[in-house]
């Protein structure tokens, strides 16, 4: 058992026994004749701290938020493109098995996207696959073929995430294939359609095999003055796209998975997760969407960072 596992067992403990002890303050302060300020402040405390913790770590990592969001990019050209992302599933860690996976293909097939981009992250923990149980290393290969039950006019294609390059890369990338997804590593594909065609780039997993992610290698392809996005897991790689590139979109950071009201995310996955934290961002006119995705890493908690599939409309500007 892992230490994400054995959290989720103390927090199930502490819900049960939470109110155990609410119960015996209650008495606690019910045996003084006069009333106490310091008992009744640490019972207020008390609950507070319950509440939140039972919030963060049961509640709202179990819900689903669906993000619609318009991006205006002025490299893109022809009709709007409906585009919905799913990243970070984190099949095998606490709160997402292959049911929830299926639930949210169901989610995303009642929006009708023209195309889904697949953003990395469908292995949940840290260890290589070997060193898991049978049990273990099949639920998360499920969890990726469960994807294959997407459908969108334009496709579904998918990235690896580092998750997926610490479990088995190859396990994972054969799973989606099989279930009908590609997998592009560093690879374009070119989209025909009605309102004009266009371009689907893929970058390779910062921790995977090979050179590492590159937009020069990923846009090989791709004609000066074509329209195209690019799905990345990391953030990181956005440091280098061309101008040329309508939108990059990219998952991992989960947007802090804690957000605190005024000191904000105290967790960055990488010094791109800090600087492109959550959402999207206009920098000097290259454009990048940050999705937090669906699952948690180390802790199984999210606090104002709930799960999420995104909705995203790319247009040309008005």
């Amino acid at each position: 058992m892992d230490g994400a596992h054995a959290l989720m067992i103390l927090a199930w403990a502490g819900t049960a026994l939470g109110p155990v002890a609410l119960l015996a303050l209650w008495r606690a302060r019910g045996r003084w004749k006069r009333p106490t300020p310091g008992l009744s402040v640490f019972t207020a405390l008390f609950v507070t701290l319950y509440g939140l913790g039972v919030w963060a770590f049961l509640v709202e990592p179990n819900t689903l938020v669906v993000r619609r969001v318009t991006v205006e990019s002025a490299t893109w050209s022809g009709s709007p493109l409906t585009v919905g992302l799913i990243s970070d599933t984190h099949v095998a860690a606490p709160h997402v098995d292959p049911a929830r996976v299926r639930r949210l293909v169901a989610r995303m097939n009642a929006e009708r996207p023209d195309v889904v981009l697949l953003l990395g992250d469908y292995a949940g923990g840290h260890q290589p696959a070997g060193l898991r149980p049978p049990a273990e290393r099949a639920e998360i290969l499920e969890g990726a073929t469960a994807l294959g039950g997407l459908r969108a006019r334009d496709g579904v294609y998918a990235v690896l995430g580092n998750h997926d390059s610490w479990f088995d890369g190859r396990a994972v990338a054969a799973a989606l294939e099989q279930a009908g997804v590609p997998v592009l590593e560093n690879q374009a594909r070119r989209v025909a359609r009605p309102g004009g065609a266009y371009w689907i780039a893929g970058l390779t997993d910062l921790h995977g095999p090979g050179d590492g992610p590159s937009y020069l290698h990923a846009l090989e392809p791709v004609a000066d003055g074509e329209p195209v996005v690019v799905a990345t897991h990391w953030p990181d790689p956005f440091v280098a796209a061309p101008p040329r590139v309508a939108l990059t979109v990219a998952g991992h950071t989960h947007c802090g998975q804690v957000n605190f009201p005024v000191v904000g995310r105290l967790v960055h996955a990488s010094r791109g997760a800090k600087r492109w934290a959550c959402g999207l961002y206009d920098d000097g006119g290259r454009k990048i969407f940050v999705t937090g995705g669906v699952g948690v890493s180390v802790l199984p908690v999210r606090f104002r960072a709930p799960p999420e599939i995104v909705v995203l409309t790319l247009k040309a500007p008005d």
